[in-house]
Parts: C-alpha cells; sequence; structure tokens
C-alpha cells in the first residue's frame, strides 16, 4: 500500500511503499482510509517532542486517527491502532464513530480532536454550567474555534476570546464569541482590560491553548486583595506559547483559583467511552445540520512531504486525503 512513512524522529514523512498491515486481534478491524487530519498533535510525536511519542528509529506510518470505509461497506472515523494516512489502517472496533449522511470526508477527520481539546476541557475539567462566563485564551486557531462554538452550546452567557490578529478576533463574533483582547497590547493595557471584564462579569473557566507568557498575564489580572473572590477554573489544553510559566504564590492565596490540565493522561477511561459513545456522535450531528463549522484544506497523500509543515492559515485543519 502506499502511506505516509517517517523513517527518522524530526524527519519529514514520504510518500511510499509501505507493508499492508494484518489484523492480528478480535477487537481489531481493517479499514481502507479516505482522509486523515493533520494536527499539530501528529506532528509533535512524529518528531519525538510530545510527552506520548516513544523514541524510535523504526520506519512508522503516521497520522493517528482519520475516516475510512470498514470491509461491510460502513463509513466511520476511528482511531488507528496504526498509522492512519496510508491506504489501509488497522483499528480498534470500540474506537469508532460512525459517520452520518450529510458530513464529508474531510470534515469528519478534522472536527474529532478539535472536540477532543475543547468540549473534554469545558465539559470533564471545567464542569461548565449554564450561564457562565468562559475566557479562551488563543481562540483563533482550529480547536479554539470549535471551544467558542461549544461553549455556547453548552450554555455559556459570554465567551471572552484572546489572540494576536484582531481582524480574525473579530471574525469570530460570528461564531459566537461576545468580546475579544488583543494580545499584542502592552502587558499593562492586557491585563487592566481583563481585570475590568473580570470585575463586570467574573470570568468562571479559562480554556488556555498558549500558556507562557499569556498565561501569566492573565493569572495576574485575577489576583485578589483579600476579598472574597469568584471561582474560576483554569484549564490547560496547549502550550502553542511556552511550556513554562512563572505563578506567584500570592495569587494562589488571593484568588478561589483551581488549575486543571486536559489532554491524553489526564483524561479517565469513562471520560474517553463518553467521547466516543456520546459526544463525537452528537458533535458529528450537529456538523452535519451546518450548526458546528470547521474548515479545511485538502491535499493528496502523495503531496505529504512538501505540505507537512506548511503553514494553513485562518484557523483551518490540514487535511490528506486518500
Amino acid at each position: 500500500m502506499k502511506a505516509a512513512v517517517i523513517y527518522k524522529n524530526g524527519k519529514l514523512p514520504k510518500y511510499t511503499d509501505f507493508p499492508d498491515p494484518i489484523v492480528e486481534n478480535d477487537n481489531h478491524l481493517l479499514i481502507s482510509v479516505k482522509a486523515s487530519a493533520v494536527k499539530n498533535l501528529d506532528k509533535h510525536i512524529a518528531s519525538g517532542k510530545h510527552y506520548s511519542a516513544n523514541a524510535t528509529e523504526t520506519a512508522k506510518v503516521v497520522g493517528g486517527d482519520g475516516v475510512g470505509i470498514l470491509e461491510d461497506g460502513t463509513r466511520v472515523y476511528a482511531l488507528g491502532v496504526t498509522g492512519m494516512i496510508a491506504e489501509k489502517a488497522i483499528i480498534d472496533k470500540n474506537r469508532l464513530v460512525k459517520v452520518p449522511e450529510g458530513l464529508d470526508d474531510c470534515t469528519a477527520s478534522a472536527l474529532p480532536n478539535a472536540v477532543a481539546g475543547s468540549a473534554m476541557a469545558l465539559r470533564f475539567r471545567a464542569g461548565i454550567q449554564k450561564g457562565e462566563t468562559v475566557l479562551i485564551n488563543g481562540a483563533t486557531g482550529v480547536t479554539g474555534k470549535i471551544a467558542i462554538q461549544l461553549a455556547k452550546y453548552y450554555g455559556a452567557k459570554r465567551v471572552i476570546i484572546t489572540g494576536r490578529n484582531e481582524q480574525t478576533l473579530k471574525s469570530l463574533l460570528e461564531l459566537g464569541a461576545d468580546e475579544y483582547v488583543v494580545l499584542t497590547q502592552s502587558d499593562e493595557d492586557f491585563i487592566n482590560q481583563l481585570k475590568e471584564i473580570h470585575a463586570n462579569t467574573p470570568i468562571d473557566i479559562i480554556i488556555d491553548y498558549l500558556w507562557g507568557h499569556s498565561a501569566e498575564l492573565i493569572l495576574k489580572s485575577l489576583k485578589g486583595n483579600g476579598s472574597f473572590t469568584n471561582r474560576t477554573r483554569f484549564v490547560s489544553v496547549g502550550s502553542l506559547a511556552g511550556d513554562t510559566i512563572q505563578l506567584s504564590a500570592e495569587i494562589l492565596r488571593s484568588v478561589d483559583l483551581q488549575l486543571f490540565g486536559s489532554g491524553f493522561g489526564s483524561w479517565t477511561k469513562a471520560e474517553m467511552v463518553q467521547l466516543i459513545d456520546e459526544i463525537l456522535p452528537e458533535m458529528f450531528a450537529l456538523a452535519a445540520s451546518k450548526k458546528l463549522v470547521i474548515e479545511t484544506v485538502a491535499i493528496d497523500i502523495k503531496d505529504i512531504e512538501k505540505a507537512w509543515d506548511i503553514d494553513v492559515p485562518g484557523g483551518k485543519r490540514l487535511v490528506v486525503t486518500i
């Protein structure tokens, strides 16, 4: 079969021949892959830099999930037991979701990672309740855009967003955001704007895709003065702006603050089952009825090497079609 293969961590994947995968487990199924999204997670794992990556010199097919056709003709989204940017892959029959009519392969393959990066944080870590105010730090990316829509879907009263591009931030008001804060302003102005927002409409939940300096500024804006404070749940989902921060102990003592992480290793088995059995089918149905929007850029698998590191603009997801 043809596949996108990495022969050494950190190198670009090659479009080449690779042995067909063989089903050797009763819980596994063979799938003919039609589309697989290229995510930051895939790139980090392929580079060997992600905490879930295994250091290896062995050739491997890239891609963690995708959409394809089972041998009985059923079209499904599934997590791959083997790499999914290939003509064929092995999947776990307990970790698949049927793709509804009206939902194209590219959208169905692009949506799940963004849903996992937003719904799991909102529902299971933050425990979002109707009427709450949500701040999304780094909302202009693919997952941030889904988080805006899901926060409102789950009942948020107000959604505040941050990002570097003001024009893009303005466009996200159409997706449901109520107010934006530009990251490129001075630190003092950024903190003061958030303090004013927090004073008028206390921020209940922070979904953070950036970490780094912007997270430090957000936390500083919450710092209390000894009075009673609103409980704020801060959920770290990504670290595009840096993996570490400086956090003052005074902030932790002066604010009713809860810190969480949301990602592989922090989710329970029960939550993963709920993602597959309940959340993704619900999100697929919303997307099929155009009530949940994600934008994609499609390339053919034969172009994987030159497309792997391209900067896809506008918060769109790169999808490989096979």
